[in-house]
Parts: C-alpha cells; sequence; structure tokens
C-alpha cells in the first residue's frame, strides 16, 4: 500500500522497504488524512484499519508488527482514498457509536453526534421516575435516540417517526440489533402525520435546524455525504422547529415533555417561540458538553 503522499509522510514513514506491518501503514496514513484535512487523524486512520484488518481496534496496539494480508492492504488503500475525498469515516465502516451504542449508518441516515446526547441524557434522567414512559421521537433517522431511551429505560415504549423509508429500515434493523424492537413502534410519515390521536409522556426530536442557505458551507463531509432532508431546516433554520412546537402539546399527556435539540444560534428564538405558544410552561436550554445550549426543554401545563 503506498498512495502519493507528501514530503513530510515519506519523512515520517522514511524510506526503507520491508512488509507493510500495522505500524507502518499507520505511519503512512496519519500523516496523510492530517494533511486532507482530517480533524483526528490517529483516530480515523486506526478505525480504518481495524475495519479493513476486520478486528477491534484495540488489537491494532498488540500487532503492530504484523503484516497486512494483500486483501487487507487494497481494502486499507480504498478507505483512505475516500476518506481523503472526505466521505465520512461511519459511512466508511458503516457504524457509529452513540451513547455507548453501536448503530449501523449509511448515506440514507444523519451521522448520530455527540451533541445529541445531551438530548438523550436528559430524556432518561425525566423517564426515570415513570412507571412506563410513552416516548415520540420525530425524525429517528438511524434510531438513536429511540434506541437509546428504549435500550436505558426497560419500561418504556417509544413510537419513532421518519418520512424516509430507507432511514426507518436502517433504525428498524438497529433497534432488532440491539433487542429494543419489540418497545419500538416505526412509522413512515411526516411529523406527527402517523400519530392519529395517541399520547406521550415525552415529544422529542432532533430535526432539520440548518438554514437551507448555509448548508454548502459546512464541512464538505456534511454537505456533500449527509442526507439534506435531515439538514434543512429552510429560511431560517426553524421550520420543521416551528411545526413541532406548534402541534405537539395536542399530542402530550397533561405535564408532558418536549425535548429539541438546535443550533446554539436559535435558543432565544426557539424560546420565545414555545413560551408564545401559551401550552407550555418551564422553558429552559440544556447546554451539551462544550458549554453550548443545545437543548430546549419545556413541558405541557396541566389541563
Amino acid at each position: 500500500m503506498k498512495p502519493a503522499m507528501t514530503s513530510q509522510a515519506a519523512h515520517q514513514a522514511g524510506n526503507s522497504d520491508g512488509p507493510w506491518t500495522v505500524r507502518r501503514v499507520l505511519e503512512w496514513t496519519v500523516p496523510y488524512l492530517q494533511e486532507n484535512g482530517s480533524d483526528a487523524p490517529r483516530l480515523e486512520a486506526e478505525i480504518l484499519l481495524a475495519h479493513a484488518r476486520g478486528c477491534p481496534r484495540i488489537q491494532l496496539y498488540t500487532q503492530f508488527d504484523e503484516p497486512l494480508s494483500d486483501d487487507q492492504r487494497n481494502v486499507m488503500r480504498d478507505l483512505v482514498r475516500r476518506r481523503a475525498s472526505h466521505e465520512p469515516v461511519a459511512y466508511l465502516v458503516g457504524y457509529r457509536e452513540f451513547y455507548g451504542i453501536e448503530f449501523h449508518v449509511t448515506p440514507d441516515v444523519l451521522i448520530p453526534r455527540p451533541d445529541t446526547e445531551t438530548l438523550v441524557l436528559e430524556l432518561i434522567e425525566l423517564a426515570r421516575g415513570k412507571a412506563a414512559p410513552r416516548i415520540l421521537d420525530i425524525g429517528t433517522g438511524s434510531g438513536c435516540i429511540a434506541i437509546a431511551a428504549a435500550v436505558n429505560l426497560p419500561n418504556c415504549t417509544v413510537a419513532a417517526v421518519d418520512i424516509s423509508e430507507r432511514a426507518l429500515e436502517i433504525a428498524k434493523s438497529n433497534a432488532t440489533r440491539h433487542g429494543v424492537d419489540d418497545r419500538i413502534d416505526f412509522r413512515s410519515g411526516s411529523l406527527f402525520e402517523p400519530i392519529a390521536d395517541d399520547r406521550y409522556d415525552f415529544v422529542v426530536s432532533n430535526p432539520p435546524y440548518v438554514v437551507k442557505t448555509e448548508i454548502d458551507t459546512l464541512q464538505i463531509d456534511v454537505c456533500k455525504y449527509e442526507p439534506r432532508l435531515a439538514l434543512d431546516g429552510g429560511g431560517d433554520g426553524l421550520d420543521v422547529l416551528r411545526q413541532l412546537v406548534n402541534h405537539a402539546s395536542r399530542y402530550l399527556t397533561p405535564g408532558g415533555h418536549i425535548l429539541y435539540e438546535m443550533d446554539s444560534s436559535q435558543s432565544d428564538a426557539l424560546c420565545e417561540m414555545i413560551s408564545a405558544d401559551g401550552a407550555y410552561e418551564g422553558v429552559r436550554v440544556i447546554p451539551d458538553l462544550a458549554g453550548r445550549p443545545r437543548v430546549v426543554h419545556a413541558h405541557r401545563k396541566a389541563d
């Protein structure tokens, strides 16, 4: 395996001939990914190499001097080439870890991100006090919110909605893989369309909230490869959030909660929108691990 490398990479890897061991492949790959825009070149190189070798990433550390087979080198070469073209690592290897759970992902679904774990953590904390919480997840995508909730709340049931049939297939496979498919009802449709008159203790969502004209300014990994349907929040980024706020109250039990992810710049506008609706109280903003406004929470006024 010898992708075209810069002088820096060549210097680090050296010019010696010999077998392409785990160590040597990493020495070539890390600087190459770094020079092609990777923010975490070592981690990405290890994930790709573990995938090419079909082993857990931790095993690489005990196999530094083992050579790659020709097939493994060919797979790794292709993965590195695609990553250098900004194809997301999660799509290359087919999975992403979220809330300690591994999720299968494809370009049909948004890649789960640590920011969304803020919503899941709050949901689990609020729901633990209920005997049998009912949760509605709008725009489920890979199913990461619904499945993380079901795994951590054994007494809950979830309705998970998505407008994309292909996304629902991914979510269903993830639910089956983690043994919670019997407690998640996957429904196809837009927002509350497939819900009828059901009532829930929680309505949660990580909706599209990127301003339409700003999508192409996002990182290439995102704007070129991730589904626009899961990103496009309309002219002000609030189109879907506005519909969630306007319609969620009729699907909530008295005192039921809403939890919506947002961009940090939308915090004031979303809180004002919820307060102005008149159906909610206790509006508050929950920061992510970086301290940025990430999730808005409120509960429906009691009847």
